[in-house]
Order: C-alpha cells, then structure tokens, then sequence
C-alpha cells in the first residue's frame, strides 16, 4: 500500500542527496516534490508545510566530510511528517471503556461517515476487535432509513454473535441509539456502536439528524469513517463533518488498495484529529489500531 507516495519520497531523497543545502538550490526540487504529493491526494496547504518546513530545516545545513548527508536529510524529514500526522488529541480507546466499565457505564461510539466508506463493515470491525480484547458489545441501527441497512447490521451482529437492537425502518433514528444505550445499562454491555446513516456531506438536514444523536446519547467518541481511495473528497468530507457535528477520530477504509498514501496525512492535518484505525481488508481482523511513526517510517523505508 501507498507505493506510489513511498517512491515520490525516495526519489526526492535521492534528488537532494546531489544539491548544496541552500535555500536557492532546494527550491526547484521542493516545488517539483510538492506537485508531486498533491498528485498522490496530499492536500494542497498540507503539501506545501512540509515542503516550506523542509526548505527551513535544510536550508543552511552544514555537512561534515564523515556525516551521513542522507541520514540527516531523513531525519528531518521523518520530523517534518511526524510533526504533520500527531495531534494534540491522544485516544486510548481500551483505557476509555475500562474506566466506563469501572462505573458499571457502558462506552458509546457514533460513527459517521457518507455511504459507500465502508461504515458498517468497519463498524463490525470495531466490533470484533474488542470481543476479542473481551469486551461486550451492542450495536445500534441508528440507520433506518437505507433499504437493507437492518439487515445488513443484523447480519453482521449474527456472524459475530453479539446482540443488535433496532426499530422499524423509518424510525427516529435518536430513539435507536438511545434505546440501545439503555439496553446496554440493564445487561451489564460494555460498549454501544451506533451505526448512522451514510450522511452526503452538503445535506444540512441529515447533518442536524446526525447532530440530535450526539445530544440524545452524548457519546464518549465520535468516529467518522472515510474511504481512502477518494483522495481529497476524503478531506472535504472531514473537514465538514468536524465542522458540522465535531468528530474525535477517524477510520480509514480500504487502506489495502490505496497505491497514493496522502489521504492519511491530509485528513489528520485538515481535522487536526487522530486516526484511530486503518481497514486494511475485507475480514473481520482486517482492522489495525494506526501508529503515526510507523506509518511515517513506512513511507521512508
């Protein structure tokens, strides 16, 4: 995955191995790289921090006769990526719902997103991920209005033998959620994953929808899901939804068949919020928590 993004920064690594360390000299090869990214769906303004924050680090730079001049034009890129891909904002997603299953509460999790992202695979994901941990686990079809989304959710919750709670198709969507949340409550359930309606980003009444869930239930997180293949419509559709109901992480989907890479830089830039999991097929277990050093150490490889 993200092989075309990975050759971009080898060749570009290689380029100003060659060049003095001077402003004058990195520039050409600086707007030649940032072109590049944006080719690969990094996002404009994120393209050019790295690339402004590359010429400040670099330029000037004095290598001794026995230095590594590759290791050192590395090393500040892989500070410059890493300084792009962390957040202020650190989630602990098992440290959460230890704390709620402490006060006998059960941990919620609304995931939103726009359909076709693959929000309610990666919701069963979510799911299998902590029974696994030995957590228990509800899920709610908050989605009533999609043909199929009951059964599809209900097929999920069979295979993976936890419980679904659901009304009519055409049902308050708010009243699911909170019906489940009290099921939870009275079964001793650890964690409530609320499946919504896949939202079209611009549609302000289904975003109000998505907004009357989150007072009804107040969850303990916020998970949008985006497709990675969609390049910078992923970024679009973060940065809306953070702007209109506030997330607190991200799922990126489909990472497996993402030959680019940008999306998970420009998504975390754009929301200023952390990814919390990458899918990375189309199992069960094709779920991974995301660690952003790995993924830059990955992408300089």
């Amino acid at each position: 995955m993200f092989e075309k993004l990975k050759s971009r920064f080898s060749e570009f690594v290689n380029k100003i191995t060659t060049v003095k360390l001077k402003a004058e000299k990195l520039r050409p090869l600086l707007s030649e790289f940032k072109l590049n990214l944006i080719e690969n769906d990094v996002a404009v303004p994120v393209a050019e921090r790295i690339c402004d924050e590359i010429e400040k680090r670099l330029d000037g730079v004095q290598v001794k006769r026995l230095e590594d001049r590759r290791k050192i034009i590395q090393e500040n890129l892989y500070s410059v990526l890493l300084e792009v891909m962390l957040t202020k904002d650190k989630i602990d997603l098992l440290k959460g719902i230890e704390e709620k299953r402490k006060k006998k509460e059960p941990f919620v999790i609304v995931f939103v997103g726009i359909n076709g992202t693959g929000k309610t695979t990666t919701i069963a994901k979510v799911a299998k991920f902590l029974t696994k941990k030995g957590y228990s686990v509800v899920l709610a079809c908050s989605d009533t209005y999609r043909a199929g989304s009951i059964e599809q959710l209900s097929e999920h919750a069979k295979r993976l033998g936890v419980k679904m709670i659901t009304h009519a198709y055409g049902a308050d969507p708010a009243a699911v959620a909170y019906d489940t949340i009290n099921h939870a409550k009275s079964h001793g359930i650890n964690v409530v994953l609320i499946d919504t309606a896949g939202r079209i980003q611009t549609n302000k009444n289904l975003m109000n929808e998505l907004a009357k869930i989150k007072r009804v239930v107040n969850p303990d997180l916020t998970i949008l899901t985006v497709d990675s293949l969609t390049g910078n419509d992923a970024v679009m559709q973060a940065e809306e939804f953070n702007r209109s109901i506030g997330i607190d992480a991200t799922i990126l989907t489909k990472v497996d068949a993402d030959v680019k890479g940008g999306s998970a830089l420009s998504v975390i830039y754009t929301t200023k919020k952390p990814i919390i999991f990458i899918g990375t097929g189309q199992k069960y277990d094709d779920l991974e928590e995301f660690n952003p050093e790995k993924f830059v150490q990955m992408l300089l490889k």
